[in-house]
């Protein structure tokens, strides 16, 4: 188990008035930089809240922080959370992740709360950032999630609606067999508007007229332009699914129409993992799992990550919304279980950033945030 303990750079910075004031160099630290397999001694320079410099050699700086060989990582990115929107679950009161008029266009990026106390709770664990989601819409496609930095601050820093949800099995009242059809008509769908279609919400309303999965849908202007964004501006799209079989449609659906997918869930990888391979798919996973909860995941046990890791499939973790910290122990569970140290650091940072578009997170190394 990842038990170490590990100095965040995020809570070595104590206000954002002292990052903007002066430079820091925290020494000798041990620096798992969310790249390389193995870690190395060095030092970091951080100036304006970004790293400057990253150097085995001395480095100065106005402050100094000695990390005494304890080790650094890039801040872990939560790659599937509800921070931010949901406080308290059983109370419809503190809940903004569910809506009653959009389904595919409905967006939480809006309802943020910065003073979530979910979040000093999680950035203490070493959480500083992100991808908040909204619960799945009627539709197997549906939701908007966005990107949000943990700070607590009223002035947010996000990248709004920068991922479209779904889902395929698992707990839906519906047929598989219809859930993979309607995804497959929706995305036929997608494909098929051209801008001139979106350029006012009259041209919108024409469009949807004339098609008969729109009209079936009762798909708002807000949802075609969300279907729009996907095609065109190739977000990615985060498809909950375990089972098998299921995951071999999904491949074919990504295929058929070009997708930036991304399988969440995914506890039979293992059975398909040379497929998911070669189609270059990320997965969000939960390292804890060890046996099924569902009929869904007969095949899930321990050992998921590292034959994943083996197969070479990019791998990102998560862990539920209130304690998502416990992926570090997720990360600890699979490294204990045959996963590369490393790996379970990309599986936190990196790979997130990668797979999610997030240019200046993830890794230790010049030009990105010193979170």
């Amino acid at each position: 188990m990842i038990n170490k303990n590990i100095l965040f750079l995020a809570l070595l910075i104590f206000s954002a008035n002292t990052i903007f004031a002066e430079s820091i160099v925290i020494k000798n630290a041990t620096i798992y930089n969310g790249i390389d397999d193995n870690p190395f001694s060095g030092n970091i320079l951080i100036e304006d809240g970004l790293i400057k410099k990253v150097s085995k050699s001395l480095i100065q700086g106005d402050q100094v922080i000695d990390a005494y060989g304890k080790i650094v990582t890039p801040g872990f990115i939560a790659s599937a959370t509800e921070i931010g929107i949901v406080e308290i679950g059983a109370l419809s009161v503190t809940k903004d992740d569910e809506s009653n008029f959009y389904n595919i266009g409905f967006s939480i990026h809006d309802a943020f709360n910065p003073n979530s106390t979910l979040i000093p709770w999680n950035r203490s664990n070493g959480i500083t950032s992100a991808i908040t989601l909204p619960r799945n819409t009627s539709s197997p496609i549906g939701g908007l999630g966005s990107f949000f930095v943990l700070d607590s601050s009223l002035n947010i820093d996000s990248k709004q609606d920068m991922v479209m949800i779904g889902r395929i099995g698992g707990s839906s009242s519906s047929s598989r067999s219809e859930m993979l059809s309607l995804t497959d008509d929706i995305l036929s769908f997608a494909s098929s508007i051209s801008a001139k279609d979106v350029r006012t919400n009259s041209d919108i309303d024409s469009l949807i007229d004339s098609s008969s999965i729109a009209d079936y849908l009762e798909l708002k202007p807000r949802d075609v332009k969300a279907l729009f964004k996907l095609v065109n501006e190739n977000i990615p799209l985060m498809i909950s699914s375990n089972r098998a079989s299921d995951i071999l449609k999904l491949i074919e659906l990504k295929k058929k129409y070009n997708l930036n997918l991304i399988i969440m869930g995914a506890q039979e990888a293992t059975l398909v993992s040379r497929q998911l391979a070669d189609s270059k798919i990320p997965l969000v996973v939960n390292p804890i799992n060890n046996i099924p909860h569902s009929f869904d995941e007969l095949a899930a046990n321990k050992n998921l990550s590292s034959r994943l890791e083996k197969a070479g499939v990019l791998m990102m973790f998560n862990y539920g919304s209130h304690n998502t910290h416990l992926m570090r122990q997720g990360a600890g569970i699979a490294v204990a279980n045959g996963m590369s140290y490393g790996g379970a650091i990309r599986a936190l940072t990196s790979n997130v950033a990668s797979s999610f578009n997030l240019e200046n997170r993830g890794s230790i190394s010049p030009g990105k945030a010193a979170d």
